[in-house]
């Protein structure tokens, strides 16, 4: 077995690798690098009930990957660009051969991945910062797991602004239902609920317009989303309903929180192993 670490800013996420399928996944949270990525593989052993010894090499990623040695616990470590951890790991959960791979974090990075060639195409610091950052001034909230909860009671109709709100037919080929400004709305009767499906939604339709131009400038029809936004329940509709708009494919696979853990092991597994 491969193991992929993936060691972000506050979690660090693991990913079994074997042969051609994902045979598990964990994540911890820790301030510092080298206990966080400690903590995560005995975690995995424990939860997987297995030895050292079944584990023939760690590959590491992530911004706290230049933290740790040479080893860890004894198992030898290679260390792999996240950005081609991040193409790697969208192409190999989606199935697909080329594709604009999103990694949603903290903040945005956005790769073409065609096979094992990835080009880095840029991103944004909009992101889950950006998300958790504003929800703590707006809604005096940072769990993430409270703003989802908040979101879901909420009504977009009391904060966004929508083409029906500003004209009477739609603009070509945009609908009445698609949004003119975020938070263009100014409503005195927006509750927290509406606030925080506001946030999500604005924070989903930034990042998924990106999306749609780097796919429009590679000349790519499929936009695979990963990272930790996409355990937002609310995320799969807006990024559905920005697909339809843009005539895109956004897909956001199984595992996509740890897909960047899951492209770094892929990266280092040899040929032979992913044909057995």
């Amino acid at each position: 077995m491969i193991l992929g670490i993936d060691i972000g800013g506050t979690t660090t996420k693991i990913a079994g690798f074997k042969k051609t399928r994902v045979c598990g996944v964990v994540s911890v949270q820790a301030d510092d690098p080298v206990t966080s990525a400690s903590g995560a593989l005995g975690k995995f052993i424990d939860e997987f009930s297995l030895r050292l010894g079944d584990i023939s090499t760690i590959a590491v990623t992530g911004v706290g990957a230049g933290f740790l040695g040479e080893e860890l616990f004894g198992i030898p470590l290679e260390r792999v660009a996240e950005f081609n951890a991040i193409g790697q790991g969208g192409l190999f959960l989606a199935g697909l051969e080329k594709a604009v791979v999103m990694s949603l974090g903290t903040g945005t990075a956005i790769v073409l991945a065609d096979g094992r060639n990835i080009k880095h195409l840029g991103g944004s610091g909009i992101g889950g910062g950006t998300l958790i950052g504003l929800s703590r001034y707006l809604l005096n909230s940072t769990e993430f797991q409270n703003i989802v909860e908040l979101a879901k009671k909420g009504n977009l109709g009391n904060v966004d602004l929508n083409i029906r709100d500003i004209s009477q037919a739609g603009l070509g080929d945009i609908p009445l239902s698609a949004t003119a400004s975020n938070f263009g709305k100014h409503s005195d009767n927006a509750s927290q609920p509406d606030l925080a499906l506001g946030l999500i939604n604005m924070v989903c339709q930034s990042i998924g317009v990106m999306g749609v131009f780097a796919s429009r400038e590679e000349n790519v029809d499929q936009i695979v989303l990963t990272g930790k936004l996409m355990k937002l329940p609310q995320a799969a509709n807006i990024f559905f309903r920005l697909g339809k708009l843009f005539k895109k494919q956004f897909i956001i696979p199984e595992y996509a929180e740890y897909s960047t853990a899951v492209g770094s092991a892929y990266a280092i597994s040899p040929r032979k192993m992913l044909k057995n």
